[in-house]
């Protein structure tokens, strides 16, 4: 590993609706695959402020993070993911960017097997970030 080797590093966040079911968005690029919010830092940014300008950029509205629950490392993208539990500000309502063709709530039995354990390590968050690789 050399000191300048580059690394992909992204922020999403778990909210969930009233009923406990968890928002993903459906991609309007790639497989259109459906992925919890937020996404890639930017240079300079943290992971704090990448996951509230993502939302903002993606939603149309502010979120509140309550606490980073995971790290996970995708072998697939090469990239580490930071997991945060968040709420809309003030229950504002979503207004999609053009990167997404639609939002919906998801019950998490319903998630796929990667999202099911980010999702319920989030929501069983016990004081210990956990990280996993996938």
């Amino acid at each position: 590993m050399a000191y300048d080797d580059k690394y992909r590093l992204s922020s999403h966040g778990v909210i969930l609706n009233e009923m406990g079911q968890v928002l993903l968005l459906k991609a309007n690029y790639g497989n259109r695959a459906w992925g919890l919010p937020g996404g890639a830092l930017d240079a300079g940014e943290t992971i704090h402020d990448a996951l509230v300008r993502e939302c903002a950029e993606e939603l149309g509205c502010e979120i509140e993070i309550e606490y980073l629950s995971g790290v996970y490392y995708h072998s697939q993208h090469g990239s580490q993911a930071f997991i945060f539990r968040c709420n809309i500000k003030d229950k504002a309502s979503i207004t999609l960017s053009e990167e997404h063709l639609e939002y919906h709530y998801f019950n998490v039995d319903e998630l796929s097997d990667i999202q099911k354990q980010r999702v319920q390590e989030c929501l069983s968050f016990d004081r210990y970030v956990q990280s996993a690789r996938f």
